[in-house]
Protein backbone atom coordinates (compact mmCIF):
# COMPACT_ATOMS: atom_id res chain seq x y z
CA UNK A 1 0.00 0.00 0.00
CA UNK A 2 2.72 2.35 1.05
CA UNK A 3 4.53 1.47 -2.71
CA UNK A 4 1.12 2.53 -4.71
CA UNK A 5 1.06 5.78 -2.10
CA UNK A 6 4.32 6.54 -3.10
CA UNK A 7 3.64 5.94 -7.09
CA UNK A 8 0.61 8.07 -6.72
CA UNK A 9 2.41 10.84 -5.08
CA UNK A 10 5.14 10.44 -7.23
CA UNK A 11 2.48 10.81 -10.15
CA UNK A 12 1.37 13.37 -9.13
CA UNK A 13 4.60 15.82 -8.50
CA UNK A 14 5.85 14.82 -11.75
CA UNK A 15 2.75 16.50 -13.83
CA UNK A 16 2.32 19.20 -11.42
CA UNK A 17 5.74 20.47 -13.26
CA UNK A 18 4.47 19.48 -16.56
CA UNK A 19 3.47 21.55 -19.51
CA UNK A 20 -0.24 20.51 -21.18
CA UNK A 21 0.94 19.20 -24.56
CA UNK A 22 -2.08 21.05 -26.25
CA UNK A 23 -4.02 24.40 -25.50
CA UNK A 24 -6.82 23.79 -23.51
CA UNK A 25 -8.61 26.07 -25.61
CA UNK A 26 -9.56 25.69 -28.68
CA UNK A 27 -10.36 27.65 -32.31
CA UNK A 28 -14.41 27.98 -31.80
CA UNK A 29 -13.89 28.51 -27.88
CA UNK A 30 -15.27 31.51 -26.20
CA UNK A 31 -11.94 33.21 -24.73
CA UNK A 32 -11.30 34.49 -21.48
CA UNK A 33 -11.53 38.15 -20.64
CA UNK A 34 -8.70 39.68 -18.84
CA UNK A 35 -7.47 43.04 -17.77
CA UNK A 36 -4.21 44.15 -16.80
CA UNK A 37 -1.97 47.03 -16.08
CA UNK A 38 0.51 47.92 -19.34
CA UNK A 39 3.90 49.07 -19.09
CA UNK A 40 2.64 52.95 -19.13
CA UNK A 41 0.39 51.75 -16.03
CA UNK A 42 -2.97 51.75 -18.16
CA UNK A 43 -5.24 49.02 -17.63
CA UNK A 44 -5.78 47.14 -20.75
CA UNK A 45 -9.10 45.30 -20.96
CA UNK A 46 -10.05 42.78 -23.19
CA UNK A 47 -13.38 43.30 -23.41
CA UNK A 48 -13.02 47.19 -24.48
CA UNK A 49 -10.48 46.03 -27.16
CA UNK A 50 -13.06 43.35 -28.92
CA UNK A 51 -15.51 46.45 -28.91
CA UNK A 52 -13.71 47.88 -31.95
CA UNK A 53 -11.23 45.29 -32.68
CA UNK A 54 -9.92 41.86 -33.25
CA UNK A 55 -7.53 40.65 -30.61
CA UNK A 56 -3.94 38.77 -31.05
CA UNK A 57 -2.75 37.90 -27.27
CA UNK A 58 0.82 36.48 -27.41
CA UNK A 59 1.82 34.62 -24.01
CA UNK A 60 6.28 35.48 -23.64
CA UNK A 61 8.03 34.32 -20.62
CA UNK A 62 10.21 37.18 -19.68
CA UNK A 63 13.20 39.59 -20.83
CA UNK A 64 15.83 37.05 -20.39
CA UNK A 65 14.50 34.53 -23.34
CA UNK A 66 16.53 35.37 -26.37
CA UNK A 67 13.15 33.42 -27.99
CA UNK A 68 11.02 35.71 -26.69
CA UNK A 69 12.74 38.65 -27.77
CA UNK A 70 13.26 37.71 -31.27
CA UNK A 71 9.53 36.68 -31.11
CA UNK A 72 8.44 40.09 -29.93
CA UNK A 73 10.60 42.04 -32.28
CA UNK A 74 9.06 39.96 -35.37
CA UNK A 75 5.49 40.95 -34.28
CA UNK A 76 6.55 44.44 -33.87
CA UNK A 77 8.05 44.79 -37.79
CA UNK A 78 4.81 43.65 -38.62
CA UNK A 79 2.06 45.69 -36.26
CA UNK A 80 1.26 47.90 -39.08
CA UNK A 81 0.09 45.07 -41.13
CA UNK A 82 -2.03 43.57 -37.73
CA UNK A 83 -3.66 47.21 -37.16
CA UNK A 84 -4.58 47.70 -41.09
CA UNK A 85 -6.36 44.14 -40.67
CA UNK A 86 -8.09 45.24 -37.68
CA UNK A 87 -6.37 43.63 -35.22
CA UNK A 88 -4.77 44.99 -31.55
CA UNK A 89 -1.48 43.32 -30.65
CA UNK A 90 -1.24 42.35 -26.65
CA UNK A 91 1.98 40.43 -24.99
CA UNK A 92 1.29 39.44 -21.81
CA UNK A 93 3.84 37.96 -19.45
CA UNK A 94 4.45 37.19 -15.61
CA UNK A 95 7.18 39.52 -15.26
CA UNK A 96 7.29 42.33 -12.98
CA UNK A 97 6.88 45.58 -14.40
CA UNK A 98 10.80 46.80 -14.08
CA UNK A 99 11.33 43.31 -16.20
CA UNK A 100 8.37 44.48 -18.70
CA UNK A 101 10.23 47.68 -19.50
CA UNK A 102 13.44 45.57 -20.05
CA UNK A 103 11.59 44.05 -22.88
CA UNK A 104 10.13 46.38 -24.27
CA UNK A 105 13.85 47.92 -24.45
CA UNK A 106 14.99 45.04 -26.36
CA UNK A 107 12.16 44.82 -28.31
CA UNK A 108 10.90 48.06 -29.27
CA UNK A 109 7.39 46.81 -28.37
CA UNK A 110 4.94 49.79 -29.15
CA UNK A 111 2.01 47.86 -28.26
CA UNK A 112 0.47 46.65 -25.01
CA UNK A 113 3.13 44.45 -22.61
CA UNK A 114 0.80 43.10 -19.66
CA UNK A 115 2.67 42.42 -16.06
CA UNK A 116 0.19 39.16 -15.31
CA UNK A 117 0.24 39.75 -11.88
CA UNK A 118 -0.30 36.26 -9.85
CA UNK A 119 -0.63 34.83 -13.22
CA UNK A 120 -4.17 35.40 -13.51
CA UNK A 121 -4.50 35.56 -17.27
CA UNK A 122 -1.98 32.38 -17.60
CA UNK A 123 -4.16 30.50 -15.53
CA UNK A 124 -7.68 31.34 -17.54
CA UNK A 125 -5.80 30.72 -20.64
CA UNK A 126 -4.11 27.23 -19.22
CA UNK A 127 -0.75 27.84 -20.75
CA UNK A 128 0.87 28.29 -16.82
CA UNK A 129 3.65 25.64 -16.07
CA UNK A 130 5.93 25.43 -12.94
CA UNK A 131 9.12 25.10 -13.72
CA UNK A 132 11.04 22.29 -12.49
CA UNK A 133 13.58 21.83 -9.46
CA UNK A 134 15.81 21.18 -11.92
CA UNK A 135 15.59 23.69 -14.01
CA UNK A 136 15.39 26.14 -11.57
CA UNK A 137 18.62 25.72 -10.26
CA UNK A 138 19.90 25.75 -14.15
CA UNK A 139 18.13 28.95 -15.22
CA UNK A 140 20.11 30.13 -11.72
CA UNK A 141 23.03 29.36 -13.13
CA UNK A 142 22.70 31.67 -16.00
CA UNK A 143 21.42 34.52 -14.29
CA UNK A 144 17.82 34.18 -14.45
CA UNK A 145 15.91 33.86 -11.17
CA UNK A 146 12.22 33.83 -11.45
CA UNK A 147 11.49 34.81 -8.02
CA UNK A 148 13.28 38.14 -9.20
CA UNK A 149 12.13 38.33 -12.19
CA UNK A 150 8.40 37.43 -11.51
CA UNK A 151 7.96 38.88 -7.90
CA UNK A 152 6.57 35.80 -6.29
CA UNK A 153 8.16 32.28 -5.67
CA UNK A 154 5.61 30.21 -7.52
CA UNK A 155 8.00 29.60 -10.32
CA UNK A 156 5.22 29.91 -12.69
CA UNK A 157 5.92 30.39 -16.46
CA UNK A 158 3.69 30.11 -20.17
CA UNK A 159 3.96 28.06 -22.35
CA UNK A 160 4.73 30.67 -25.18
CA UNK A 161 1.51 30.92 -27.11
CA UNK A 162 -0.94 33.10 -29.37
CA UNK A 163 -4.30 33.23 -30.02
CA UNK A 164 -6.33 35.41 -32.07
CA UNK A 165 -9.99 36.33 -30.74
CA UNK A 166 -12.71 38.23 -32.99
CA UNK A 167 -14.73 40.82 -32.17
CA UNK A 168 -17.40 38.12 -31.06
CA UNK A 169 -14.94 37.02 -28.30
CA UNK A 170 -14.34 33.48 -30.14
CA UNK A 171 -11.32 32.43 -30.24
CA UNK A 172 -9.88 32.07 -34.22
CA UNK A 173 -6.67 31.07 -33.68
CA UNK A 174 -4.39 29.10 -31.63
CA UNK A 175 -0.75 28.57 -31.68
CA UNK A 176 0.45 26.57 -28.64
CA UNK A 177 3.40 24.78 -28.41
CA UNK A 178 5.32 23.02 -25.25
CA UNK A 179 8.98 23.54 -27.21
CA UNK A 180 9.63 27.08 -26.47
CA UNK A 181 11.57 27.67 -29.70
CA UNK A 182 8.09 27.46 -31.44
CA UNK A 183 6.10 30.42 -32.04
CA UNK A 184 3.76 32.10 -34.13
CA UNK A 185 4.55 34.22 -37.04
CA UNK A 186 3.18 36.87 -38.40
CA UNK A 187 2.31 35.19 -41.91
CA UNK A 188 0.25 32.96 -40.06
CA UNK A 189 -1.39 35.73 -37.48
CA UNK A 190 -2.58 37.58 -40.73
CA UNK A 191 -4.09 34.77 -42.43
CA UNK A 192 -6.31 34.07 -39.38
CA UNK A 193 -7.29 37.83 -39.02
Amino acid sequence: MKRIFGLLILLISLTSYAQREASSIKVGDKAPMFEAKDQNGNLVKSSDILKNEQLIVVFYRGEWCPYCNKHLSHLQENLGKFKKAGAQLVAVSPEIPVNVDKTIEKTNAEYPVLFDENSKIMKKYGVEFMLPEHLQKRYKNYGVDLSVTNGNNDQLLPVPATYIIGKDGKVKYVQYDPDYKSRSNAKDILEHL
